[in-house]
């Protein structure tokens, strides 16, 4: 686990306003009982995750595609060639959604902006750092040369639909 105990707050208050601002639909089904804690979805978002990333077109089309997420400080990050279409999108419209589903077990649905980052800048050594531990040494001859983004979260909706 690399987040804070300030990541964990701030993340079940993300959860929280997330579900109190959620549509009757969406609560009928993520009943409270469903709901995944801030410490139980870190717990559950170790490793490489994939996630369906959608991004917008000029003309306000969505497109969605499969990135490697890792979750870390409670957000997601990913990564993608820097002349991918995605990294072409959120250079001039970073507004994205995400999700995450294992089977029909658990799903996580995050909505944000994303944020180019340099994993050259010391600011980022963490995750840097989290790179290497979750892909290993050969990460950095094949997933260095890649673009990183991370996601600021507005919402966040977790729920499992079988036990954790």
């Amino acid at each position: 686990m690399h987040e804070t105990a300030e990541d964990l707050k701030n993340l079940q208050l993300l959860l929280n306003r997330s579900y109190d601002r959620a549509g009757s639909h969406l609560r009928e089904v993520v009943t409270p009982e469903r709901r995944v804690s801030a410490a139980q979805l870190i717990d559950l978002m170790t490793g490489a995750q994939v996630l369906a990333l959608a991004t917008m077109t000029a003309d306000g089309r969505p497109l969605i595609a499969p990135v490697d997420g890792l979750f870390y400080r409670a957000r997601f990050w990913f990564g993608s060639s820097p002349d991918s279409v995605r990294m072409r999108h959120l250079r001039t419209r970073p507004f994205v959604s995400a999700n995450h589903t294992r089977r029909e077990g658990l799903t996580v649905t995050v909505h944000g902006r994303a944020g180019i980052v340099d994993l050259e800048e010391p600011s980022h050594a963490g995750f840097r750092a989290f790179c290497l531990e979750t892909y290993g040494k050969e990460w950095d001859e094949w997933g260095a040369p890649a673009v990183y983004a991370w996601i600021e979260p507005t919402k966040m909706f977790a729920a499992a639909f079988e036990p954790t």
